[in-house]
């Protein structure tokens, strides 16, 4: 590699250079293969060593380069063996949030001001888990191609859907198209103890504010989980991503 291919890689460290380059990197091989095994445009791919997986060797973007480079263009503390430069997908326009509103069997998530790129990375990976349709999320939630948001979906961003959007007219359209709109608050009704509805928008908030007021008007339903025993002095609250996990198990046993 060339000195300036070198740079630019490092450069898709920030988050502008992402957004006006268009593209993202992804590290280790298991990211890799799921980047191949996508739909998004592979670019180019650095691997490093003599046991590297033979569909990433093979790849016609794939160039082999030595240890020095591989730690100079890596954005990880320590450097894996596969390194990929990845095309974002096209941006979801408010044609697609409808579509996906006008589905009967439709199970999205919206996620508001959730700022951890772990926690968006978690909920990502729980989402295809569990069959989450798409998850929406807030202009103002932690940048899904952000190094940190990526590792932690453990390939997930290749296989789920991740929409930012205006919160409050996405809950609308699916309000309009006959879907529930549910809420996590702290003074909800049990979420187990309720039935819940197969065609549904469910909003998580994040753990500094909640659920924030400018959205919480658009929740038809709300729920909480509530803690064991009932009533105690634990923890004040659960991590967003953990609280996800539990909503999204009780949404797919009752169906």
């Amino acid at each position: 590699m060339t000195n300036s291919e070198i740079r630019y890689v490092r450069s898709l460290k920030d988050k502008k250079t992402r957004a006006e380059a268009g593209e993202f990197v992804v590290e280790s091989e298991k990211l890799v293969l799921e980047a191949i095994a996508s739909s998004f445009e592979v670019r180019l791919i650095c691997y490093c060593g003599d046991n590297v997986d033979r569909r990433i060797v093979s790849h016609p973007a794939a160039q082999t380069v030595d240890p020095k480079t591989m730690e100079r263009i890596s954005l990880l503390a320590s450097p894996s063996p596969a390194l990929a430069v990845v095309g974002m997908p096209a941006a979801a326009t408010a044609g697609d949030i409808a579509t996906l509103a006008a589905d009967p069997d439709a199970l999205c998530l919206a996620l508001d001001g959730v700022r951890d790129p772990g926690n968006l990375g978690t909920i990502v990976r729980i989402a295809d888990w569990f069959g989450i349709d798409a998850v929406l999320a807030s202009p103002d939630t932690v940048e899904l191609f952000n190094p940190k948001t990526i590792q932690s979906t453990m390939g997930s961003i290749f296989r789920k859907k991740v929409i930012y959007c205006d919160l409050t007219e996405a809950a609308r359209a699916f309000s309009a198209a006959g879907a529930a709109v549910y809420g996590t608050f702290l003074d909800g009704e049990n979420i187990y103890g309720q039935k819940l509805e197969r065609h549904a928008l469910v909003v998580m908030g994040s753990e500094s504010f909640g659920i924030r007021d400018y959205l919480s008007g658009s929740v038809t339903k709300r729920l909480f989980i509530p803690p064991y025993p009932a009533g105690g002095t634990g923890c004040e609250s659960l991590n967003v991503s953990a609280a996800t996990a539990v909503v999204c198990s009780e949404f797919r046993r009752n169906y």
